[in-house]
């Protein structure tokens, strides 16, 4: 249901809530989105326990390895944002993983053939040779991805229109995994409809999720959110969709 408070007091509400780990909780009854329909917590639980030693890669607040009801015997992850690692610390106790703090674009921090089990929810980039070094042969690389073009809709809100999109293609990415080494086993995509009821949520987003709008930031953009907030009052939640994709693979 649309929040009728003016569009000022839901800006400076959301910029003021935090946005640390990866969840989004402060959405709820704000915002929502469908879930894609291959349940990657579920795909993930599964295959952790199977495994012996598993590495969650851009871990985020360790929200979803944190509900892994049976971990291996060695659960590592790692997470290249300083302020989400104390975060994934805390949550990551439960399940006794070891989270390591990384540079987002150097190589893993581990020793070849480390890993039965690589996975992945969302990563800022893949480095598919390194992820196929730390894969013990036989190991398997589970990831969700976000695909291209994903919150178009509300890029352009903000943006004004925008070229079509090329990176994060799921074809890509099978190029990609195959020019490592690895054999992908499996690749599913999903377009996921999502809804924000008022613009305190689309704000909250934008500060959380960065890429959709580069560098936005409240003050640079004040003025299509005033406008943004009176699109939503008169017609009803902004619509956008996410774009999604599952890929797995295996080291031969």
């Amino acid at each position: 249901m649309t929040d009728l408070r003016n569009a000022e007091e839901l800006i400076a509400e959301a910029a003021a809530a935090p946005v640390d780990g990866w969840g989004f909780g402060w959405l709820d009854g704000r915002a929502t989105e469908e879930r894609p329909p291959w349940a990657y917590a579920r795909l993930v639980a599964d295959r952790m326990a199977r495994a012996t030693s598993a590495l969650d890669v851009d871990t985020g607040g360790g929200e979803v390895l944190a509900e892994v009801p049976r971990p291996p015997k060695l659960l590592t992850a790692t997470e290249g944002w300083p302020p989400n690692v104390e975060v994934a610390r805390r949550t990551l106790k439960k399940v006794g993983a070891t989270v390591v703090a990384v540079d987002p674009d150097g190589p893993l921090p581990f020793r070849d053939a480390s890993f039965d089990l690589v996975v992945s929810r969302h990563p800022v980039r893949t480095d598919w040779a390194q992820t196929a070094r730390v894969l013990r042969p036989g190991g398997t690389f589970l990831s969700q991805q976000i695909g291209a073009g994903t919150m178009r809709e509300l890029s352009e809100a903000i943006l004004g229109p925008l070229p079509p999109s090329t990176a994060r293609r799921p074809e890509h990415a099978v190029t990609a995994a195959e020019a490592a080494g690895l054999r992908v086993v499996d690749l599913r995509r999903a377009s996921l409809r999502a809804e924000f009821f008022d613009i305190g949520a689309v704000v909250w987003f934008l500060r959380k999720v960065i890429w959709t709008v580069p560098g936005f930031t409240v003050e640079r953009y004040r003025d299509r959110l005033r406008d943004l907030h009176g699109r939503i009052v008169e017609e009803g939640p902004f619509v956008a969709h996410a774009e999604r994709f599952l890929i797995e693979a295996t080291r031969p």
